[in-house]
């Protein structure tokens, strides 16, 4: 076998071994309860288990991301504070508010493009080569890669503002009782946070983050502010405001919550009835696609079968 014939499987098991590797290292999470079920379906395991060794270990791909990740996303990095601030705060509303998070995303994007451009390279050497343009095929598949993080970034970000809407408005009701019952603002949020931490873990993860940036000085005011800001949830953000005026203006919070928790309950039962009432069309497709066929199958099968015979006979 020459090298013309060699070269293309030789890369496309380099591209898939390089891409195996990177999502191994990426997107990777071992978590402890993971570790403990493995560790019961495998009593060898549950005995040669060792947290110092595991810890190492995870630091070790800590490290090579981190290394990594400046190299990697050196080339994509905003060129203004504007498109940082709006790039780290869609990362926020996603999920993902850690101070490298900007840095590691794109660093994820580099990655695929880079994957992309050279399985592009291989499928054109394997099949057309430079023919029938077939150099368009990486730019392709490099171009969808490059893009698909931004896509899955939207996905994340849409899943998780819709989650704190809809667990909104308990976690108000029960704050309201926390503040009526004698609790000032900051140990209601944080008794809030610990009592509903299973039920509504966006809208505790966002509230446990607030109570940090108080415990830390931040100002009230910027801590509510970024909480609105940090979700990205409009009635959250209406949330923020009306809690900086009633600091402001000494009015009372409990009647402030109440009203503003009756306001989203009223919003999200109004969002069912919409949805609701657009079930008759949306059923249209499916019954004209799916079940009308089988049903005039089922009536006009016999009647044409025996209308067949009689024109037979």
């Amino acid at each position: 076998m020459d090298l013309t014939t060699i070269l293309p499987y030789s890369i496309f098991v380099a591209v898939t071994a390089g891409f195996w590797t990177a999502s191994n290292l990426l997107f990777r999470r071992t978590t402890r309860t993971s570790m403990r079920l493995e560790a019961l379906r495998n009593p060898l395991l549950r005995q040669r288990r060792d947290p110092v060794l595991s810890a190492a270990r995870m630091n070790a791909m800590s490290t090579l991301v981190e290394k990594a990740a400046p190299a990697l996303s050196r080339a994509l990095e905003p060129k203004s504070e504007t498109e940082q601030s709006l790039l780290r705060v869609r990362l926020a509303n996603a999920g993902f508010s850690r101070p490298n998070a900007v840095r590691n995303f794109l660093a994820i994007k580099s990655l695929c493009l880079g994957l992309g451009v050279l399985a592009g390279f291989s499928w054109m050497s394997m099949r057309s080569g430079w023919a029938n343009n077939g150099w368009m095929l990486p730019v392709v598949v490099g171009s969808a890669l490059f893009y698909a993080p931004e896509v899955i970034l939207a996905i994340i970000r849409s899943g998780r503002q819709e989650k704190i809407f809809l667990q909104l408005p308990d976690a108000l009701d029960l704050l309201v009782v926390c503040v009526e019952a004698g609790l000032g603002l900051d140990q209601g949020m944080r008794r809030v946070a610990e009592e509903m931490s299973q039920g509504a873990p966006e809208v505790c993860e966002e509230l446990s983050t607030a109570n940090m940036q108080l415990q830390m000085g931040k100002p009230r005011r910027e801590v509510l502010h970024d909480f609105g800001i940090r979700t990205g949830v409009d009635d959250v953000k209406g949330l923020a405001a009306i809690l900086i005026q009633a600091d402001r203006f000494g009015s009372s919070i409990g009647q402030a919550l109440r009203v503003h928790s009756e306001t989203m309950r009223v919003k999200r039962r109004q969002l069912a009835e919409e949805k609701a009432q657009q079930t008759a069309v949306k059923m249209i497709f499916p019954l004209v696609l799916f079940i009308f066929p089988g049903i005039f199958v089922v009536l006009v099968g016999p009647a044409a079968l025996q209308l067949m015979n009689n024109l037979i006979e």
